[in-house]
């Protein structure tokens, strides 16, 4: 299980959402910094030990109602080839060192491990604690008898979400919910879907949402 580090971030992760969420299309603000606060999330491990996994839920409290933004994140010791375009930033770690921070959606070893999760293939781990997993989070998918995906072969980013195409026995759309609202999972018309809680600002009131869905691609035109 993933090793929480008790120590100093500089920037801090907040910090650097603030300076990326605002040039992402499914940012509902009006292109000025959010006021961000954590509202909570989840994480998966790694198999092999070198990449860090958070689904993060961040709160903006800068409008006139909070919004609720899910940013799967990924922190590597190392850049990912490929993948200057979803960089969200480095951070210095007051044990790791420089950490390179991506987008999860675009990263092979976290597509792979959400696949996973809904498979039942794997865990999700709470976000600050350490050897600990975390109940709260709920996978659910109808269908069986599927491998393990290589990563992402294309992801698309809309007005509120990123779909995520990948093949195992059959090309599958995992698609990240990024702005989240509280709901029954039993209304999401999918074939598969993650459902986790977060900490509804200020009240401190737990809510449960859905984070990912799992569809069938659109037949090709």
């Amino acid at each position: 299980m993933a090793i929480i580090h008790n120590t100093t971030l500089s920037p801090t992760k907040l910090e650097l959402l603030a300076a990326w969420l605002p040039a992402q299309p499914w940012y509902a603000g009006d292109g000025s910094a959010p006021d961000l606060a954590k509202a909570g999330g989840f994480r998966l491990d790694d198999p092999e030990g070198e990449v860090g996994m958070e689904f993060m839920v961040a709160t903006d409290t800068s409008g006139p109602e909070p919004v609720r933004y899910h940013v799967p994140l990924t922190y590597r010791g190392a850049p990912l080839p490929g993948a200057d375009h979803a960089l969200v930033g480095t951070l210095e770690h007051g044990v790791l060192g420089k950490r390179w921070a991506y987008d999860g959606t675009h990263d092979p070893v976290l597509v792979t491990q959400l696949f996973a999760l809904l498979t039942g293939e794997a865990e999700a781990h709470a976000q600050s604690q350490s050897d600990t997993l975390d109940p709260t989070v709920l996978p659910h998918f109808t269908e069986t008898g599927h491998g393990a995906v290589p990563g992402p072969e294309a992801v698309d980013q809309s007005a509120d979400a990123s779909d995520i195409l990948i093949r195992s026995t059959r090309p599958l759309i995992l698609r990240v919910r990024r702005v989240l609202t509280e709901g029954a999972e039993a209304a999401v018309p999918a074939l598969g879907h993650v459902s986790a809680t977060w900490t509804e600002q200020p009240s401190g009131r737990k809510a449960r949402g859905v984070f990912v869905t799992v569809h069938e691609p659109a037949p090709s035109a």
